[in-house]
This record gives structure tokens, C-alpha cells and sequence, in this order.
């Protein structure tokens, strides 16, 4: 009898917590639909130290961390609150204590233009390593549109 409540405790905990998910889809430890939660961005004291993946941060670079999204994987950040969108690469971990989802480099949240509020509620989606590549690509240079469109 005993038996039978400890796994339909453990059933119910995996249903409560898969509902809990705020509309995301895992597999395994990858999100393959979307994540919403605080934006915010890096303090300039960060540039020019390692990131997790070992690059050189530069808040110049479309770039972020984050405790939830896989390294070198690439998202599209929508701010919530004026609908704009940006692509980033994640090269980077916060603080274990942060609670926020994403920490963009401050060139990323200026173009969500949130730069002066500090925080952002966002919508995270991840793309693929091309879909992001070019994205960046065209956010740094609008012209670079015209040229990853001709490549179809």
C-alpha cells in the first residue's frame, strides 16, 4: 500500500511539474520552443573577461548568459513589452543565485530598448545555429540582410 502512494506521489510530481514549464517544451536538458522570464544586461565591469566558453566578453557582441540555455547555442530574445526581437549566441553562465533567464550584452539590450529600465520581461526561443548566425549578422549590419537572402 505504501508502495502504491510513493508512486502516485512521484507520478503526480512529474505531471505538477511539466505543467509548470511556462509553455516550454524540453528534451532532455534543450528547450525546443520558448522560455519567458527577466531579461537583463552585463555590467561594463565584465568586459574583457573569459566567458564560459572561453571567448572574450565584449558588450559590443551579440551575446548573452544564461543558467537555462544551453552554451553556443543561439536564441531569439522578443521584448514583451514593445514586441522588438534579437538573435544572440549564449557563451556565457550567470551566478547560480540569479534568478533571471538571460543577461544580454549591452549592445543586445539596447536593441530590445530596455537599456534604460535595467530589466525586460522577454520571450526566449531558440533557433538554429544558421538562423542565428544570420540574424546577428544582419543586426550588426542591416546591408548583410540583402546578402543572406540572396543566398536562397
Amino acid at each position: 500500500m505504501c508502495m502504491r502512494k510513493l508512486t502516485l506521489c512521484i507520478v503526480l510530481l512529474f505531471v505538477a511539474f511539466g505543467l509548470n514549464a511556462q509553455s516550454s517544451k524540453q528534451q532532455g536538458n534543450v528547450i525546443t520552443d520558448y522560455l519567458k522570464g527577466i531579461a537583463s544586461f552585463y555590467h561594463d565591469k565584465f568586459e574583457g573577461r573569459k566567458t564560459a566558453t572561453g571567448e572574450i566578453f565584449d558588450n559590443d557582441k551579440f551575446t548573452a548568459a544564461s543558467n537555462k540555455l544551453k552554451l553556443g547555442s543561439f536564441v531569439k530574445v522578443t521584448n514583451l513589452s514593445n514586441g522588438i526581437s534579437i538573435y544572440v549566441k549564449i557563451n556565457d553562465r550567470m551566478a547560480k543565485s540569479n534568478k533571471r533567464l538571460i543577461d544580454l550584452a549591452s549592445v543586445a539590450a539596447r536593441s530590445l530598448n530596455f537599456g534604460s529600465a535595467g530589466l525586460a520581461k522577454v520571450k526566449v526561443e531558440p533557433v538554429s545555429a544558421e538562423e542565428g548566425k544570420k540574424g546577428i549578422l544582419a543586426q550588426k549590419d542591416p546591408a548583410a540582410i540583402l546578402i543572406s537572402r540572396s543566398e536562397f
